[in-house]
């Protein structure tokens, strides 16, 4: 959540002028506001995936359409292949552009790689419980290791080509966007135990460490 906020949300405002100038004047007056659109349509595709699952998790169940991974009914319930299929490939983009994004920093210095490399291998492992929650022995089967290859791919994707500053910003919008999502839905659930102590005091000691850099 720190570098969500501390980062990622600076990084759509600085990304902002190259979007700008690539659109032209696509849209007339929002010009000034496509990272921003590209970040929300980040964020409303992932919130649709998450629906998904839950729709049909809860449909399998034979329940009410409602958030199936709080349902006891629906917890040994997972998802049908058609579902299933689409959040691998989903997840396994998103995966990708983390690794592809690797390579491609505003700033590319050995601490902001450090620290963007820690912050998203510990949302990996939280975003992994949740579509564990999700799709069950179909994802511990297969789906963990299609999204755990989509990282390296994306990395050598990355280390082989080169795009344009104006596209790196808007893929680092786009993927702000379905972080920022991923990080309220699997981070901050209201159904699980939490404790907001520690949640404050890892977000105020992590942004301690981004704002030192």
């Amino acid at each position: 959540m720190a570098y969500v906020f501390v980062h990622f949300l600076p990084e759509l405002a600085d990304g902002e002028a190259s979007v700008g100038r690539m659109a032209g004047g696509t849209f007339g007056g929002f010009s000034e506001r496509h990272v921003y659109l590209i970040a929300l349509a980040g964020l409303m595709a992932f919130y649709g995936l998450d629906r998904l699952a839950k729709v049909d998790r809860s449909r399998r169940a034979g329940l009410a359409v409602t958030d199936a991974r709080s349902s006891t009914a629906a917890s040994d319930v997972g998802t049908g292949v058609g579902v299933f299929c689409i959040q691998m490939a989903s997840f396994g983009l998103y995966n990708g552009l983390v690794g592809y994004l690797l390579l491609h920093r505003e700033v590319m210095t050995f601490a902001f790689l450090a620290f963007f490399t820690v912050a998203m291998s510990l949302h990996f492992v939280v975003t992994d419980y949740g579509l564990n929650e999700d799709h069950k022995a179909a994802y511990r089967r297969i789906g963990r290791w299609v999204l755990a290859a989509a990282v390296l791919a994306g990395f050598a994707l990355g280390a082989l080509t080169t795009v344009s500053g104006a596209a790196i910003a808007a893929l680092t919008a786009f993927l702000g966007g379905g972080v920022i999502l991923n990080v309220l839905k699997n981070e901050v659930p209201s159904e699980r135990q939490s404790r907001f102590w520690a949640f404050a005091l890892g977000a105020a000691g992590y942004s301690t460490l981004l704002l030192t850099l």
